[in-house]
Parts: structure tokens; sequence; C-alpha cells
């Protein structure tokens, strides 16, 4: 796990190159589009226009009215930010450059940096095979290297019960008192219940869901004879890769939870972000960036 071989500082400084400067080439400084947090003052009501989001509609003017009218908001300046983290096993995942946990380190890092940068405070919640640890939000640069820090610490489990996500999240809405912009990330391999905490969490705080996967649990690669291991239940299986029903038995059963995770974030009313172990973390961001501006259009 390349990650866990490097430091805090020097995480957070390759993050800082590779990374922040780029995004601030590229999205000019103005991340606005990822961060915008609504604020708690009310402002005053307006019509409701298309592409509104119906959470603030306010039922009793609008039965009043016989038309429908939003709440608007005076944004805060300050933003506090959590990050729900899945460090479940299926999360440590993938190859040699590419773990999903290693993507969750620089994102999180990436996310933490241009959040306390700016001034907002950031906390966060560990799950594994339980609620781990609570970070408290704080901002400033010595946060973003505790965050690191402590996700280093976080032990890789060899075997656990298999993931409830719900824990996690309800954990998550006891932990976050005021609204919040909250970051859910894992790789959604649960078992099912998580959409009510997850549809919870996104009505009361503004909700980032990313979705983190790799290329290999989509696509069996033809690498010929293997042992494949499950990483929740340590179970294994001897397959032979160069079959190609056994490839396309694969892919169909992919594209089958990749339906059903499609209902289930559906269900939950939330559009979550996808994100993969080998793509560019840059390119990505900015990708969300387009999507979130496009949605509040």
């Amino acid at each position: 796990m390349e990650a866990s071989a490097s430091t805090p500082e020097r995480i957070l400084q390759r993050i800082d190159w590779q990374v922040v400067r780029r995004l601030d080439g590229q999205l000019q400084g103005d991340y606005r589009s990822l961060f915008f947090g609504y604020g708690i003052d009310f402002a005053d009501l307006r019509e409701y226009q298309p592409e509104d989001d119906i959470r603030y509609i306010d039922w009793n003017v609008t039965a009043r009215m016989n038309t429908p009218y939003i709440r608007r908001y005076v944004e805060d300046r300050e933003i506090t930010a959590w990050f729900l983290l899945d460090l479940s096993p299926s999360m440590d995942f993938g190859s040699t450059s590419a773990f999903k946990r290693t993507m969750l380190i620089d994102f999180v890092t990436t996310m933490a940096r241009i959040l306390t940068r700016h001034g907002n405070r950031v906390g966060a919640v560990f799950y594994s095979r339980r609620i781990e640890r609570t970070i408290p939000a704080r901002s400033g640069r010595l946060q973003v290297l505790r965050l690191v820090n402590d996700l280093l610490k976080q032990p890789y489990l060899r075997r656990a019960p298999f993931t409830n996500l719900s824990a996690l999240l309800e954990g998550g809405l006891n932990a976050i008192k005021k609204r919040s912009l909250v970051f859910v990330i894992s790789d959604f391999i649960t078992e099912p219940g998580w959409e009510r905490p997850l549809k919870l969490i996104n009505q009361r705080h503004e909700l980032i869901a990313v979705r983190l996967y790799h290329p290999g649990e989509l696509e069996l690669p033809d690498v010929g004879p293997i042992i494949m291991e499950d990483s929740e239940t340590g179970e294994q299986l001897y397959v032979d890769t160069h079959d190609p029903k056994l490839r396309l038995r694969f892919r169909q059963a992919a594209l089958q939870r990749e339906t059903r995770l499609s209902e289930a974030f559906k269900r939950a009313s939330v559009e979550a972000f996808s994100l993969a172990t080998d793509e560019d973390l840059v390119r990505a961001i900015v990708r969300f960036a387009q999507l979130r501006r496009q949605r509040r259009r």
C-alpha cells in the first residue's frame, strides 16, 4: 500500500504540488462550484423556478399563494465539512499503484487542504468494522496533517464482518449537529438498508457522495489462472481468466451490481459521483465541479 509508506507531510506536499496547484489553474481559484455551503440565515422568498432545489420549497406559503415558493438563505462564508470514511476491507482492494484506500487518502487530503486554507473547518468519522474514531472539525494545515496521519495509522483489516454502511451514516448523523458539507466516501459494497440514513444526510446537510471503484471490479482481465479472494469474508476461489465465458459472467454480474447500486441511490434521492482508482484526480474533481454547476442551473 504505497500511501502507508509515506509521511503525512510528504503526502500533503505532493497533493499541494500535483493536485491543488493544478486545480487552482483549471478552476481559477473559484471553488464555489464544489463548495457552496447553504447558510442558516433566512433571507427571503421567491417563486419556484425549474431546477430549484425542492428541499427549499416553503409549503405553507405555497398553499396560501397557490404557487410554489422557495426559501432563500444567506450563504455562510465559513463552511464546516465532514468526511464520513468507509475503511472496511473491500476498500483495500486494488493493484500496486491503484488501491481504493490510496485514492481515498488523496481525495480527502485534497478536499481538506482546499477547504482549510480558506479558513473552513473539517472533521471526519472513520468506519471499519464499527465507528473507529471521530475527529472533531477544526481548521488549519495541522488539521489536514492530523487527518492524513490518522488515515495512515488506520489498520488494514484482513477479515471483518460484512460491511454495514448504515452504521457509518448513522454515526455521522449523530456526530454532525450543525448543517454542514458532508462527504460520504465508500465503494458502497455493503449490507442493504443504507439508503434511508443517506437520504436523511442529504435532507439535513449539503451532501457529496463519492463512490470509489477499481476497474478490476467491473471487468475481469485475461491473466490466466488466479486465486480470487473475497476481501470481506476471506473466501477463496480458483478461476481461469482465460475462459471467455467466465469473463462474460463476471461482466454481467458486475453490470447487475451497478444497476442495483444506481437504483439504491435513486431511492435515497442522491446522485453519487464515481471515482476510479486509476483516474487523474484533478480531471475527476473538475468533472465533479462541472456536474454540480449543471445541476444548480
